[in-house]
């Protein structure tokens, strides 16, 4: 077997699963699926680092195109972008500049947009960058639980009544500033989910973990807010289209070619095997589902 060949049924298997396709209308026609069964969508291009202007300048103009498209097509999604997509790496004043056009953009079109987080060298200039744009109110930033120093950036983006998507986490970071154990990293987004739940009313429970939502559930009988949950296209879509019938729910919908980074965070962030096969094997078709089949 060569190389181009098991690269190509590694893709088959990883991204088939997780990734809409490899252009915009495979995202919005992803939307349209879920939207159908009251699941709304937050799309997201794929690519990240991008170190060339024009790599950047493409990005920008894709992201443009999906909002013109989700308004077009009159599904309910949001869009999610990643900072070194819009120029972190060339400076933080391109990622600025490229990040405000863009709010500035969906907001006259009316679609939320999300501020994913990176690396941890990126998350000072991520939050900056995100708080000089938050008094269009139609944009929210992810926290990554794994990160030690979550509940101080959570605190200083909520005094700002920011909008938060509290995720676990899936890049490598070194013990010092990380907790390199899923149960621990699990112990700090219940901290960071309490704290949500106390001074937050509009915050996103990211996560595919029973237990956390079980938890958020309980927590929810006592500060009774408006929650939202989201999981990942292709990881449990059977159980988040029963927590639609419940709650506000998303399923994160990426598409484009650069599947395999993605691919590799997703194995780290499932957390363990079992729900890796589990995502994979399992028959991810909606329309199986509608019934609660």
């Amino acid at each position: 077997m060569n190389f181009m060949c098991l690269n190509s049924i590694i893709e088959k298997i990883f991204a088939g699963n997780w990734i809409a396709g490899p252009n915009i209308e495979d995202a919005i026609s992803e939307v349209h699926k879920f939207n159908a069964v009251k699941i709304k969508g937050i799309i997201n291009y794929l690519g990240e680092e991008f170190n060339k202007i024009e790599n950047v300048n493409n990005a920008v103009k894709i992201y443009t195109a999906v909002i013109k498209e989700i308004r077009k097509n009159h599904i309910n999604s949001d869009i999610s972008i990643k900072p070194t997509q819009l120029g972190m790496l060339i400076s933080e004043k391109v990622f600025e500049d490229n990040y405000l056009k863009i709010l500035h953009f969906a907001k006259e079109y009316n679609v939320f947009i999300w501020l994913d987080m990176e690396n941890a060298r990126y998350i000072d200039s991520t939050i900056k960058v995100y708080l000089k744009g938050i008094n269009s109110k139609n944009s929210g930033i992810c926290i990554q639980a794994y990160l030690k120093r979550s509940l101080k950036d959570m605190k200083k983006i909520i005094a700002r009544h920011g909008i938060i998507r509290l995720v676990k986490g899936a890049y490598a970071e070194n013990k010092e500033i990380s907790y390199n154990s899923w149960e621990k990293t699990t112990e700090n987004y219940k901290r960071l989910l309490l704290y949500l739940f106390k001074n937050s009313d509009n915050f996103t429970i990211a996560t595919h973990d029973i237990q956390i939502i079980r938890y958020a559930e309980n927590l929810n009988k006592k500060y009774k807010k408006t929650i939202n949950f989201a999981m990942l296209k292709g990881i449990k879509n059977r159980y988040l289209m029963i927590l639609a019938k419940k709650y506000s729910s998303y399923v994160y919908i990426p598409f484009g070619t650069a599947w395999l980074q993605y691919s590799v965070r997703r194995l780290r962030e499932a957390g363990h095997l079992k729900l890796i096969i589990k995502s994979l094997l399992e028959d991810q078709s909606l329309e199986k589902y509608k019934n609660g089949a």
